[in-house]
């Protein structure tokens, strides 16, 4: 302990807390909320998808995981055989 911090302003404890509890109910909040892009993401790809190839709009499947701090987004894409 220096001597200069007994004559700081100790931090109340109460005030600590409701902070960090802020700071993860906010971080909670981004998790669930789910990204606002997706829906216009598949919407884009499964037009340039179609440009290229004829295909019907059900063979395509868009799923965006998250696990931790990483994001996966997984596009399948059932092809005609012809």
């Amino acid at each position: 302990m220096s001597f200069l911090s007994l004559f700081q302003k100790k931090r109340d404890t109460a005030k600590t807390a409701k902070e960090r509890l802020q700071i993860v109910i906010a971080h909670e909040r981004d998790r669930a909320a789910g990204p606002d892009f997706l829906p216009e993401l598949q919407r884009e790809i499964m037009q340039v998808v179609s440009k290229y190839v004829d295909i019907d709009m059900d063979q395509i499947n868009i799923q965006l995981d998250r696990d931790g701090d990483c994001a996966v987004l997984e596009l399948n894409v059932t092809l005609p055989d012809d």
